[in-house]
């Protein structure tokens, strides 16, 4: 049985039409996380679990030099397309995320929207954090975006569905493991057809994430709750953690 995570059906059908459905936030989100950590181009930048390259272009826009890593094809295929067609150096890399590295490369590591925490062996995260802190340069910046178990626990909806353009897309979701793992069951309902997915990842605090984070060796760690630089309390919309070599 293939793993959720290496499902290129899952990815394509599943994930592909909300980055489309984001592109339009992507100049926002990035000048935030440039704010946020204070850079400047021409700096390197490693966009881990980079999709169709939403902020890996957006970034190459601004006079980056930057590498988008993904494991789906597909996806790395249209980011391409687009760099292309708009004249953008951008390196995109297929590989797993938890071989991925280059010592000392970047000033600058993203990785958003919850692309961490998908491997059921914990030590798999800490070596993706490894390799995270390993590939950047001294004084480096690494940016995670996800949903932190403190905001899951917040809005956590067993069931839910919504429906847009022909699309009916229903959503069960169970909380395992004493809250440290999401189970997913996502059913996709078009033109009378059904589809159905399953997919689960861990679930970090912020002091869980931070406390990998520094065994990996980041000197200091610290949460938002937002990419604006939000205060991560009980209002937090994600929990942004920016961590410093």
């Amino acid at each position: 049985m293939t793993i959720w995570h290496e499902d290129d059906e899952f990815w394509r059908t599943c994930v592909g039409h909300l980055l489309r459905d984001r592109l339009d936030q992507a100049s926002e989100e990035v000048e935030r996380i440039i704010t946020l950590v204070g850079i400047d181009p021409p700096g390197t930048v490693l966009d881990l679990g980079c999709g169709i390259g939403r902020h890996s272009l957006e970034l190459a826009r601004r006079g980056f030099r930057v590498t988008g890593v993904d494991r789906t094809r597909e996806f790395l295929a249209e980011a391409r397309g687009q760099a292309k067609g708009e004249g953008l150096a951008v390196e995109f890399v297929e590989e797993d995320m938890r071989r991925f590295c280059r010592t000392g490369e970047y000033h600058l590591a993203v990785n958003l929207l919850t692309s961490f925490g998908y491997f059921e062996d914990p030590e798999d995260d800490h070596r993706v954090a490894q390799n995270l802190y390993d590939s950047l340069k001294q004084g480096g910046a690494l940016v995670l975006d996800l949903m932190g178990k403190e905001n899951v626990a917040r809005v956590f909806t067993p069931r839910e569905w919504h429906e847009k353009d022909g699309e009916i897309w229903l959503y069960e979701r169970r909380v395992t493991d004493s809250w440290s793992w999401l189970e997913n069951r996502w059913i996709l309902i078009k033109d009378g057809e059904k589809k159905e997915f399953r997919l689960s990842h861990r679930l970090y605090s912020a002091a869980e994430l931070s406390r990998l984070l520094k065994e990996c060796g980041f000197a200091s760690v610290d949460a938002f709750g937002d990419l604006g630089g939000a205060p991560y309390d009980h209002q937090a919309a994600r929990m942004v953690i920016v961590a410093r070599k």
